[in-house]
C-alpha cells in the first residue's frame, strides 16, 4: 500500500488513518503542485491532484473516500461505524461533510487570497472565510456536548473533520467555538495524529 502526499494536504486525511490503524504503508512526500512538480505522478492520477493511494489493483484519489476505505478494510476496528449501529447515518454526514462543507471554502480562500492573489479577487477569498465559518456553526451544534462527532468514539469521521480544521488553523482564518476549540486540541493529543505529523515532516518520507 502507497500513499501519495503533499505537505499540509487533504492527503494528511489518509496518512492520520493509516497511522490510527497502524496498517503498514509506503509513503511518498512529493513538492505541490505534483502535476508540475513530481515527475510520473499524472501516470497514476491523471487529475494530478493529491492524494493518491495504491492498494493492489485499487486506485483511489478521494482524500474522505481513502479514509472510509481504510476503515472498512481493517476488521474490528473502533475507527469505522458499521452499518446496523445507531450513528451510521450520522458518521456518514460527519464524513463527507468535513470535505464538501468544511474544507472546500478554505480551498477558495487559499486559490483567491494566496495563489492567485494578482488577480484582484481577494475579497472572493475573504468571502469564502465567512462561508466557512457559518458552516462551521452548524458543525458545532452537530457536536454539541459530545466528545466525537459519531458513536461515541474516535472514528475517522473525526479525522476528516480534524484536517478541516486543522487546515482552518493553519490559515489562522478566526477564532473557533468553544466546543469546536476543545475538540480539535483533544484531536492534536491523539498518538495517532504526533505520529503522522512526524511522517509528514520526515525527509524520507
Amino acid at each position: 500500500m502507497k500513499l501519495y502526499h503533499c505537505q499540509g494536504a487533504r492527503s494528511f486525511r489518509p496518512l492520520w488513518a493509516l497511522e490510527e490503524l497502524q496498517i503498514p504503508y509506503e509513503l511518498e512526500i512529493m513538492p505541490f503542485p505534483p502535476r508540475f512538480r513530481h515527475e510520473g505522478y499524472m501516470d497514476i492520477n491523471p487529475l494530478g491532484t493529491v492524494p493518491t493511494l495504491v492498494d493492489g489493483d485499487q486506485v483511489l484519489t478521494e482524500s474522505v473516500a481513502i479514509c472510509h476505505y481504510l476503515a472498512d478494510r481493517t476488521a474490528d476496528t473502533p475507527l469505522a461505524v458499521r452499518a446496523e449501529e445507531a450513528d451510521y447515518g450520522r458518521y456518514l454526514n460527519a464524513l463527507y461533510q468535513s470535505d464538501a462543507t468544511l474544507t472546500f471554502p478554505q480551498t477558495l480562500f487559499l486559490r483567491y487570497r494566496v495563489f492567485e492573489k494578482d488577480r484582484g479577487l481577494t475579497q472572493a477569498g475573504d468571502d469564502y472565510v465567512q462561508w466557512f465559518f457559518s458552516r462551521l456553526k452548524g458543525a458545532a451544534a452537530m457536536l454539541g456536548d459530545r466528545e466525537y462527532v459519531a458513536a461515541d468514539r474516535f472514528t475517522v469521521a473525526d479525522i476528516c473533520v480534524g484536517y478541516a480544521l486543522k487546515l482552518a488553523a493553519q490559515l489562522e482564518l478566526g477564532t473557533f467555538p468553544p466546543n469546536i476549540a476543545a475538540y480539535w486540541a483533544r484531536l492534536q493529543e491523539r498518538d495517532g495524529y504526533r505520529r503522522a505529523l512526524v511522517r509528514e515532516n520526515s525527509k524520507g518520507g
